[in-house]
């Protein structure tokens, strides 16, 4: 048996809040000595830790008593529970404390205003020139001539759910543009990223065969690392979001990533990314 003020010091409960729970008949106490005192063994300390689970996930006092006292309550299922909802729920804070970090560097400022006609046509320049003369001429033929595959491209600057989605990315225009600027058209730059892709989603397989949520956690941060540098992003969770999304609505992308790396990646992987940003 401990004494009220062990169990205060053991779970870091304030002795007034022990009290209390003792006189709303949430956790009373195993046995109370002549002078009164509150006395607690294994049992009523264990239902301690199972109110202060209850309590992390913000359900109220009342309805944490009647789950408890259910002669239905199973113990065990129960705490499996618990502990997905709490993973789910740190999972979205580390989400959250990630986009902090990002604003107190002065990134992910998640300005959306438009581009000016300068900007595009700044863009524009810097992407044909870095387009190989080979496939510049082929676009070329293909939309009637130089002037108007170049109207093609700047029609992709008005559309405004595509824009949206790349200042998500990104955080600003800012950032958006000088991630462009900065592209240098090189394929070969894209080859080693690639084959890290392809070693994570080998990652993905495995722990998706093997059941090891550990394994699949360390894929998705993996995932968001190798996302940041091919698109120098400060920060993947917009992007690997919407690239869950895309995985769940069995679209092409998904048919593509499970005939390459098997049935059912694409979809694991997206559960993953989700899991892991708490969505």
């Amino acid at each position: 048996m401990k004494t009220v003020k062990e169990v205060s010091e053991i779970t870091g409960v304030s002795i007034r809040t022990l009290r209390y729970y003792d006189e709303i008949g949430l956790l009373k106490p195993a046995a109370m000595t002549e002078a009164g005192y509150r006395l607690y063994d294994n049992r009523t300390i264990e239902r301690l830790q199972e109110i202060l689970f209850f309590r992390e996930l913000e359900i109220p006092l009342a309805d944490i008593r009647r789950l408890l006292d259910n002669p239905d309550y199973d113990r065990e299922q129960v705490l499996r529970t618990q502990k997905s909802l709490l993973e789910r729920k740190r999972n979205r804070l580390n989400g959250i404390i990630e986009l902090i970090t990002d604003v107190m560097k002065g990134v992910n400022i998640m300005s959306f205003e438009a581009f000016s006609n300068e900007e595009v046509q700044k863009i524009l320049d810097h992407t044909l020139e870095c387009m190989p003369k080979q496939n510049l001429e082929e676009q070329a033929e293909k939309y009637g001539g130089l002037e108007q595959y170049r109207e093609y491209l700047a029609s992709g600057f008005q559309n405004e759910q595509a824009l949206s989605d790349v200042f998500r990315w990104y955080g600003s225009k800012e950032k958006a543009m000088e991630a462009i600027l900065q592209s240098t058209g090189n394929t070969e730059d894209f080859a080693q990223p690639q084959e890290e892709n392809e070693q994570i989603y080998r990652q993905f397989m495995k722990a998706k065969e093997t059941g090891d949520a550990l394994l699949a956690e360390e894929a998705v941060k993996r995932l968001a690392e190798s996302y940041k540098n091919m698109f120098r992003l400060d920060n993947a969770r917009s992007i690997l979001l919407d690239l869950a999304k895309e995985y769940l609505q069995n679209g092409k992308l998904a048919e593509v990533t499970d005939a390459q790396f098997g049935e059912g990646c694409s979809e694991y992987a997206a559960r993953a990314i989700r899991e892991y940003y708490g969505v």
